[in-house]
């Protein structure tokens, strides 16, 4: 793996895209992170895809031709860490975008499995936080995907809403702990992905249309909307330990 040089003091932030850089996907086979990798890849890059599903992930290589692929649970953070670190050379940048949120009311929430979705979330994104310290070039990036699901409580939020508000402080300490490598949050609100369907089902046309009648943008923000500013943060050497908020001004509107 080809690796760009290490960045220096006074060396000013790239512009164009990652053009020649390595960027590894976790959670690289679909939605945001595929489109990502497409990006990454228009722009002359190269990429290391890492995802559960082996199908998906190679049908994502088929299209892409990735340097590797690794398919693996990224909720296990000793596999995760191993993953990085067992990958040859250094790296520009990584993106996590592993993981789902968890929607349901105290009542019928089952505890065991909605402590380890916020537990779990957190070890793997120190994991990655940890062999990013190793692995990533400095000035390189590593970059989280989360939610906006904290600022407007509602009915069966406890656990992504949580997991949400500690993701930017997670973000913050980290940008501390691994500069010079680069550490920021993408905070999305809703994004027309597969994952979103599979939560959504039969209400999927409905959300779609509320969203295009409601959101000052007038349409529904999709994959490629948030991949680009993964490109952009990737790319601008002074952004670190931010939380960038993309969700059409969903948080503008009333429900």
């Amino acid at each position: 793996m080809n690796a760009s040089p290490r960045a220096g003091e006074g060396v000013p932030p790239a512009s164009g895209g990652p053009a020649g850089q390595t960027v590894v996907i976790v959670g690289g086979s679909s939605g945001i992170g595929l489109e990502t990798a497409r990006q990454v890849r228009a722009a002359g890059g190269e990429v290391v895809l890492a995802a559960r599903d082996a199908e998906r992930l190679q049908r994502a290589a088929d299209e892409l031709n990735p340097l590797s692929t690794a398919a693996f649970d990224a909720m296990d953070p000793e596999r995760m860490e191993r993953f990085l670190l067992d990958l040859p050379g250094q790296i520009d940048h990584v993106l996590v975008t592993a993981g789902s949120p968890v929607y349901s009311p105290l009542s019928d929430l089952d505890l065991s499995a909605g402590g380890r979705d916020f537990g779990g979330r957190l070890a793997m994104l120190l994991a990655a936080a940890r062999a990013s310290r190793e692995k990533v070039r400095a000035g390189g990036a590593l970059l989280f995907i989360g939610g906006t699901g904290a600022r407007r409580p509602a009915l069966g939020m406890a656990v992504t809403g949580a997991l949400t508000a500690a993701l930017p402080a997670l973000t913050a300490n980290l940008a501390l702990e691994l500069a010079p490598v680069r550490v920021n949050l993408i905070a999305a609100g809703f994004v027309d992905t597969p994952l979103s369907a599979s939560l959504l089902g039969d209400r999927l046309e409905a959300r779609r249309e509320q969203l295009r009648s409601t959101l000052p943008i007038g349409r529904v923000v999709g994959p490629a909307d948030v991949a680009a500013l993964a490109l952009h943060i990737m790319t601008n050497g002074a952004l670190t330990g931010a939380t960038y908020d993309i969700d059409g001004g969903q948080q503008l509107v009333a429900h």
